[in-house]
């Protein structure tokens, strides 16, 4: 009777599955903008013999070049020597440039191509997702003719799509000069993405839509847009309401790339979700998954995504099962796994809940929250808070109430405006919802009053309220009574200024206490402050 009611129940997970993965497929996904490559075929082959004798074996409309890097010149081939020089390369498909030497020695010479093959046993560049157009080879055969095969299939015109957005205005990055978070530029398996002044820039030629540093960053001010995340949460939770309504138990979403290949055998309650990399789905796609009903969400290894990548997946798991762990549902509810593990039954699954409806249209950190809202709601044995370890983007601000002088170099640096100013008092406010953890105040603070520490507090209307961290009644203005600092500020001031020389008497000391307008005044009526010349000074 148990193998007939097993039976029974694989036949009704296989029809709710090709129904979930048809209602799926009617998700358009939005167009994004194209990136265009021209190439004419010119082609630098690096390597040293093996460089030589394959080079003749391209034919048009391929034009090879050796960029020899040891050994003697063979006859009969365009051969440029590196004979000692630096070497750097720079650019992508259509538009490569090979320094050799110093720019402007004598010995330097630079080099342009549209495609580039590597057949070193070190590849000159490191990175692990290669440009455009820079091909790595071994020198066997076969690899050869691989190599041989794709450089003639990347002679012409092509495009791909730009795999991102950025906004500048809630990069966590950089800001007053201190940088805070570098989480993308760190990730980035191409290196596509580099410090500009006080935000970072995305090189669309490099950009291989390897998604991570959409993942990875806080305040969602990079965002993966093709797919776009709300499409790819649109897919979803369609499948997973087709499936449960079609009578479908137990489902479990995998996570899988092209690269991966097809998921065989398919086990009846596995539903696939195919994304063009591993690393551009993150917490608010895993956690809104299980929030529509999934059982269990896995993430398929493919065993070619980047280190850095897969560090990057790891520490967003870490979070994702802190915040599991303590509303209580099983924290290998998300994981990463290789194909292998596949058809190993989960540890635990989910335990049944009522489904969630939300879309993912309010970007990043609202879906976030809109997930760990609905499951803390179905959760039956949840704690308050979820106690986060150093790299989670949720936590709360504290303040050294003798430290702080309120000056708020904080406020203005915030990213995610979760600190803020009192509106008609000196204070310091905070709302926690807001905070990415990036370290930016701590690092602004001039008097290293203020610490962070990662946390999620579950009650939304705890984690959305404004908190007071330091108050002081204002500073008065010791000659019209107009309030102008804190009382903190002006013992600071005081303090760092003792024995300056501009301070020596005590007109010019009591000056510090007046607001602006009335040290103006005072200064034009003391004939030392003005021939001192320091009637400019303060205007300035």
């Amino acid at each position: 009777m148990s193998d007939q009611i097993a039976d029974s129940t694989k036949v009704r997970n296989a029809r709710a599955r090709d129904a979930a993965l048809l209602a799926a497929q009617s998700v358009v996904l939005e167009p994004t903008d194209l990136v265009e490559f021209q190439s004419r075929g010119r082609v630098i082959v690096i390597g040293n013999v093996e460089a030589q004798e394959f080079a003749p074996r391209l034919t048009t409309p391929l034009q090879p070049q050796v960029l020899l890097i040891e050994g003697e010149e063979l006859p009969g081939v365009p051969v440029i020597s590196q004979g000692g020089r630096s070497l750097l390369i720079s650019g992508h498909l259509g538009a490569f440039t090979v320094q050799l030497g110093e720019p402007g020695k004598p010995n330097a010479e630079t080099l342009s191509a549209d495609l580039i093959l590597d057949l070193g046993v070190t590849p000159q560049l490191s990175m692990p997702m290669k440009p455009p157009g820079y091909l790595v080879a071994a020198t066997d055969e076969t690899s050869l003719a691989s190599a041989a095969e794709q450089l003639a299939d990347l002679v012409g015109v092509f495009d791909k799509p730009r795999y991102f957005n950025y906004d500048a205005s809630i990069c966590a990055h950089k800001r007053s000069g201190y940088t805070a978070c570098t989480r993308c530029i760190d990730a980035c398996p191409a290196d596509a993405i580099s410090s500009l002044l006080e935000k970072v820039s995305v090189d669309s030629n490099l950009c291989q839509g390897g998604g991570v540093c959409a993942t990875v960053c806080p305040s969602g001010a990079m965002r993966y847009s093709y797919p776009q995340a709300k499409d790819t949460l649109e897919q979803v939770r369609l499948m997973l309401n087709q499936y449960h309504q079609a009578g479908g138990v137990d489902p479990i979403v995998v996570f899988t790339t092209e690269q991966a290949g097809v998921i065989t055998p398919l086990a009846e309650n596995l539903l696939p979700v195919q994304i063009e990399e591993l690393g551009s789905v993150g917490l608010e796609v895993w956690l809104s998954a299980l929030a529509y009903g999934a059982s269990h969400v896995l993430l398929l290894d493919d065993d070619v995504v980047p280190t850095r990548v897969l560090d990057a997946l790891r520490q967003q798991l870490v979070t994702s099962q802190e915040l599991l762990t303590a509303m209580g549902y099983p924290e290998s509810a998300v994981k990463l796994v290789n194909r292998h593990l596949l058809s190993d039954t989960p540890e635990q699954l989910m335990p049944a809940i009522d489904f969630a409806k939300y879309s993912g249209l309010g970007g990043k950190r609202p879906t976030v929250y809109m997930a760990i809202d609905h499951l803390f709601e179905q959760a039956a044995r949840a704690k308050p808070m979820a106690t986060l370890t150093v790299g989670a983007p949720f936590g709360t601000a504290q303040v050294d109430a003798k430290a702080c002088t309120l000056c708020l170099s904080c406020v203005g640096a915030c990213p995610g405006k979760a600190l803020m100013a009192g509106q008609d008092v000196p204070q310091l406010r905070f709302i926690e919802a807001n905070c990415l953890q990036c370290g930016m105040c701590t690092r602004t603070c001039p008097e290293d009053a203020i610490w962070i520490t990662p946390r999620l507090l579950f009650d939304r209307e705890s984690r959305a309220k404004v908190r007071l961290l330091h108050e002081e009644p204002p500073f008065c203005c010791t000659e019209c009574g107009k309030p102008f600092a804190t009382r903190s500020v002006i013992e600071s001031m005081l303090k760092k200024l003792e024995g300056h020389w501009m301070f020596k008497d005590g007109r010019s000391k009591n000056r510090l206490t007046m607001c602006q307008d009335c040290r103006v005044v005072d200064i034009a009526q003391d004939p030392e402050a003005m021939s001192q010349g320091m009637m400019g000074e303060t205007l300035q």
